[in-house]
């Protein structure tokens, strides 16, 4: 496995444009510790959003983990772009030319995305833990390490995400139709919620029950929207007279749903290369 992660490696070595969106993803993700230091001026108030508790133990994890997922994009470029290039520059006939089967072909791209998802992951947790130590409230160990369901569930999330940009670069050979065919998809996904939500299964959560099983609306569910947990926004509901009653836990029904698609993804990408004349 570690010759075929280093073939990999050494493709990526000469790729600048992937060398380029990796950092620029990367730096990105550490722009989340800027958020700490806007203040806002309303009157003669100051009003810095790192006081309103985004930054405490165990919260930190949950809201770096939601933020850092909205830039996994920028890795999918990377990982599409890889798929590709082997059609554009006919590495993967090489490849099999020189002895490397189909199989071993897909698991050294599904290896690379297993590094890309665990190097986001590895530095998202040393940020996430350094804004903890410098700005949260609550640095007891129990504390600290509570919650680290997020990091898990970021983890996973990155892996399918990838996976499934990994099987449209397999599936459409060109970067820019498969990023466009990941849109699409959205698209489709988004209708299909609305159509059940509005039109057959109104005043219900059936759409929730049927869609949670689609590919993109199950990795988004692993990671639910943080900012109604914050102390502020709940005092605020509440002089409104409203109540937040949403779990915010990873689901694990979800994980099962996600892994699922994950294998079907490295599945699909295999059983393509085989059939297709390279």
């Amino acid at each position: 496995m570690l010759r075929l992660l280093q073939i990999e490696l050494q493709k990526l070595k000469y790729n600048k444009a992937a060398k380029v969106i990796s950092i620029v993803y990367f730096v990105l993700i550490t722009f989340i510790a800027l958020i700490a230091s806007i203040e806002f001026k309303f009157g003669g108030i100051n009003f810095r959003v790192a006081d309103q508790g985004i930054f405490n133990f165990p919260f930190i994890w949950h809201f770096n983990t939601f933020m850092g997922a909205i830039l996994k994009i920028f890795l999918a470029i990377v990982i599409v772009s890889m798929m590709a290039n082997e059609y554009s520059y006919r590495t993967l006939k090489q490849n099999l030319i020189d002895g490397l089967s189909k199989k071993e072909f897909v698991l050294s791209k599904f290896l690379t995305v297993i590094l890309f998802a665990s190097m986001s992951t590895i530095f998202l947790f040393i940020v996430s833990m350094l804004l903890g130590l410098s700005f949260s409230d609550y640095k007891e160990i129990g504390i600290i390490f509570s919650d680290m369901q997020y990091i898990l569930a970021y983890f996973i999330k990155l892996v399918a995400f990838f996976s499934f940009c990994l099987f449209l670069g397999v599936l459409v050979k060109r970067s820019a139709f498969a990023l466009g065919f990941l849109i699409i998809w959205y698209v489709v996904e988004k209708i299909i919620y609305g159509v059940l939500k509005w039109k057959f299964f109104k005043g219900t959560d059936i759409a929730e029950q049927v869609t949670q099983f689609l590919p993109l609306e199950s990795m988004s569910n692993l990671i639910g929207e943080p900012f109604s947990r914050l102390g502020a926004v709940q005092s605020a509901a509440s002089q409104l007279g409203e109540e937040f009653t949403k779990s915010y836990d990873v689901p694990v029904l979800g994980i099962f749903i996600v892994l699922a698609w994950t294998a079907l993804f490295i599945y699909w990408s295999l059983v393509i290369l085989k059939r297709r004349d390279l």
